[in-house]
Order: C-alpha cells, then structure tokens, then sequence
C-alpha cells in the first residue's frame, strides 16, 4: 500500500488527507464521504481529463504529495445533521431526571410502621396510566385541601402530590404526608395497639376506601362535543354494572321474580373447601342463597339471587375473600387454601347473555388476532437466527445422529421452518379492517369499557401470614415493555424485578405469599407485539 498526503477543498474548507492510491476512486469518495458528509454519488472532483470515476485506479493518476483536489457537491436534504446538544450520559443526570428514564427500577415506598397495607396498595394502582393522567389535572376545592395545621385534608390531592414524589426519586421514599391524609379521613387506619403501636390494616380495606375517594372527588368529562357530561374517573374506567334476579326456591307462581341492578368496583372471589381456581370462586359469588320471608308462602323460605355482569370496565378488580372471624379464638383468620388465578382472565361467563352476543364475537377474533401476531413475532425471531440459507445446527446434529429419533426431530425441524416461511411470505392481516363493525357501537362510544371481555393480569397484591391484623403485605406489578414476562417486586421501600414463574407462585396454600387482590387490564385492540418485533 503507497500513501500520498493530499489536500481536498471543498466549501470553503480545506482536508489533509492521506490518499491509499493502491485503491478506487470509489475508496476515495467514501473517504470523503466521511469528512464532508456528501455521498459519494454527489461527489464531483477534478482531476486531470475531467471528473473523478468510481473505477478509477488512483495509481493511474501519478499523484505527488501534498497534491491538491477540487471537489464539489452538497449533502443530500435527508442526511443526518450534527447534534445541536452535546450528549449527555446517565452519571451526568440528577436523581430526578434519572427516575424518568425508561426502565429505570421504580422507587418504593419506607414502612412508617405496620404500612405495608397501604404502601402495596399504592404501588399497584401507580401503574394505572389514565389515573396518572387524571391526577396531574386535579385540583381540590379551595378549602378542602388544607385544614386544622396546615395539613392536607384532600387524598386524591395527596396521592396526586406523593405519585410526582415517587417519580422523581429513586429511593424509598417516606410516605408520610400521605398517611397523615388517610388516617384523618379514615380513622380507623389510625387505632394502635395497646402497646402504642400503630395496628395493621387489611389492604384491601386501604384499597376499597382510596378507590371511593377517587370516585367521589376525581371527575373527567366524558362524551360528545355537543352533549358533554362529568362522570366520576372510577365509574368510567374500575366500575362494572350486574343485574340480579331473585327466585324463591319453592314453587310460588303468584311470587314474581325480583330483578335489580346494581354497580360495582370489584369482584369477589369466595373461598370454599373445594375452591381450585379463581373463576369458580368468582362464579360462586355471583349465586347466592338467601332466606327471607315469602309473602306467597307467609313463611321463611329459601331463595336463590342469580347475578350476571352487564358491563365490564376497562380495570377489573378482583378480591380473594380469604379473611373471616372465626369465633372460637375471636380473632379475623386467613383461608389458607391455594386458589390459582390466571394471567389472562376470560370474563365473559360471569356475564349475561346480552352482554355475551356482544363479546363473544370480538373475543373470539381478537384471540385469533394475538396468536398470528405472536406466531408471526416467533417466526421473525427464527429466521434471524436462522437466515435463509444457512443449515440449522440441531437438524444437522440429529441427522449426524443416524437414528429414527434423530431423523423425527429432523423433519419437526424442517416441518417447523415451513410453517416459518409460510408467516413470513404471508401477509400480516389487517386490525381495523379485521375487528371494524364487530365491536357493538354502544361500547365504541364509551372507552371505559372493556370491548373484548378479556383482560391480562397488571398487578398483584399479597399477603403473608395467618391473619389480617399480622402478616405482611406485598405486590407484584408486570413490567411494562421488555420481553413482557418481567415484574417489579415492591416489598416497602425494596424493589426488584422478578419473573413471571414468581408471580405464578402467588396462588397460596400456605403462610407464605398468596394473592388477595389481582388487578386486571382490558386487552386492548391492538396488534402486541410491534410491527417490526
């Protein structure tokens, strides 16, 4: 290789260069292409006998040192620009703006004292995106927010005040000012023990109260631009609607059924000796036995309350029922019976029939949906791994192995990377065009419903122990992105990322973790995985 110092001009500027003239003139243009940022192909430079050719062999040329080119040409309009900003690297950031990086560990919370209840409380419902959005809108009546001392007597302003503290930290942050809150608008948070200890709570009591605060005080305006209307945030996106018939047992014609709907912000799961899974605790709930006086027979009778679901929300809540008094020691004692629930919940058979011809049809498309999608992601995945072209290792393995079971795994192989090729050289189907017109256009109007009656599985709450008054609570919130089976952790101020075989685990059957309430999120209607997975 013979090097030539040489000097390039061009717009205005002047670039020492040392020129390879073993190489193209192509070589050279790239060379410049680097200094100059103008592609090669809009290059023109000068030598002698007019311009510079790709082909050139530059030895041709009998070039001297310190020789000096013309070259002419500007950058084309797309090409990337210099950064206007220096960069600046992750040691360099506050605190604060490090907590708002993506995929940075959550900040937890620090136990003031048997708070454990209410700090997993918080941790789950923080990961709700339309509540974080409404908070940062609230704003608490003129003389609501402060009372006696200067102290916040508002919660949905206290727990809009401690969610921006909690996202500029990176620590466990003290929950104090919030507690206060709580305790002063519900007392019973406050009752100590005889020692002077603060006593505690069940979590799903902190949980059921903060939701009513948010349903009474954190109004949204829902509707069209000519018929707006406030609603409350938790009846638009936490609250279901059931409808319920009465029938007495017995044979009664004259005794008509009594039908009644109701609202409701969660649903239980009630815990039997031959309760496996959380759907049937959840089934058994919504049929009821009850004894009341019949007006027909003039005496007590046995009735039976048949309830079904008439609207779902986009946030389902579901309650483990696994605390009851238990006489014999008059203390509250825990069921501690394994009660599996799922990462994907079907609630379309706690429905009723009406809601279900509307369902059924989406739900069934938008399964089929998924499953493409996620075939399409796996094939994508293995062709990378697997160019075209290029021999898979394991087939090869199992052909060296010269076996009927070698040959079998071959041909699974071989099998498996038609299917491959056959994804890919389809066409990915269309979403909207799929689902447009299966979706029954009174939900389409409300975006607080859940449109295909399935929802995946966002957080857990748990509990530890044998009573509600003892024990430790925890909870388990997935990972939002990632590989989408990573999940946070929070047990108080320590949080980590767990998988989701830990997660699996939080059936119960023991003192040991087990699930007390399980927070859903509608599936929404939209390919999940992205277009270039």
């Amino acid at each position: 290789m013979s090097v030539v110092p040489v000097i390039v001009s061009h717009g205005g500027k002047r670039y020492n260069i040392e020129l390879d003239t073993s190489g193209t003139g192509e070589v050279f243009k790239y060379q410049l292409y680097s200094l100059t940022g103008v592609e090669p192909e809009r290059q023109k430079i000068l030598v002698k006998g007019g311009q510079l050719k790709d082909e050139t062999d530059l030895s041709t040329l009998n070039i001297k040192p310190n020789h000096k080119f013309m070259m002419m040409g500007t950058p084309s309009s797309d090409t990337l620009k210099t950064p206007t900003q220096k960069p600046v690297f992750l040691e360099d950031l506050t605190e604060e703006q490090r907590a708002k990086q993506m995929g940075v560990i959550p900040a937890g919370l620090q136990n003031l004292g048997n708070t454990c209840y209410m700090n997993s409380t918080l941790q789950a419902l923080r990961f709700v995106p339309e509540l974080q959005e409404e908070l940062l809108r609230y704003k608490a009546p003129a003389m609501a927010e402060y009372g006696l001392g200067g102290a916040n007597t508002d919660l949905t302003s206290a727990l809009r005040d401690l969610y921006k503290q909690m996202g500029s930290t990176l620590t466990g942050f003290p929950p104090i000012a919030f507690l206060q809150t709580l305790r002063t608008a519900f007392p019973q948070f406050a009752q100590r023990t005889r020692e002077g200890r603060f006593e505690q709570q069940d979590a799903e009591e902190c949980w059921s109260q903060i939701v009513s605060q948010l349903r009474q005080n954190l109004k949204i305006q829902s509707g069209t631009a000519e018929a707006m209307a406030t609603t409350s945030f938790v009846d638009k996106y936490f609250a279901g609607k059931t409808t319920s018939v009465l029938k007495c047992d017995e044979e009664t014609p004259d005794e008509l059924p009594v039908e009644s709907e109701d609202t409701f912000l969660k649903l239980d799961c009630h815990i039997s000796g031959t309760t496996n899974a959380m759907r049937e605790g959840i089934l058994a709930g919504l049929t009821e036995k009850i004894e009341k006086h019949s007006p027909t027979l003039d005496r007590g009778a046995m009735y039976t309350k048949t309830t079904r679901v008439t609207r779902l929300p986009k946030y389902l809540t579901c309650h483990f029922v696994r605390f009851y008094w238990k006489r014999e020691i008059n203390k509250k004692t825990k069921i501690m019976r394994k009660v599996t629930f799922p990462f994907e919940l079907d609630a379309t058979e706690f429905c009723s029939d009406e809601l279900k011809l509307k369902l059924i049809p989406v739900r069934d498309k938008i399964r089929n949906l998924r499953k493409d999608a996620f075939d399409r992601e796996r094939a994508n995945k293995r062709a990378r791994r697997n160019p075209a072209g290029a021999e898979d290792p394991i087939r090869t393995a199992n052909r060296a192995g010269n076996s009927s079971v070698g040959t079998a795994l071959a041909q699974m192989e071989e099998e498996q990377e038609a299917v491959t090729r056959a994804l890919l050289s389809s066409e990915a189907p269309d979403w909207e065009k799929e689902i447009s017109g299966l979706v029954d256009p009174e939900i389409v109007k409300d975006d607080g419903q859940n449109a295909t009656g399935l929802y995946e599985l966002l957080g857990v709450v748990t509990h530890q122990g044998a009573s509600s008054d003892s024990g430790h609570y925890c909870s388990f919130v997935k990972k939002k992105g990632g590989d989408g089976k990573t999940w946070y952790f929070f047990n108080d101020d320590k949080v980590t990322e767990v998988t989701e075989v830990k997660v699996e685990g939080l059936a119960g059957g023991g003192e040991s973790h087990s699930a007390l309430i399980c927070l859903y999120q509608a599936v929404p209607i939209t390919s999940p995985v992205k277009e270039d997975a």
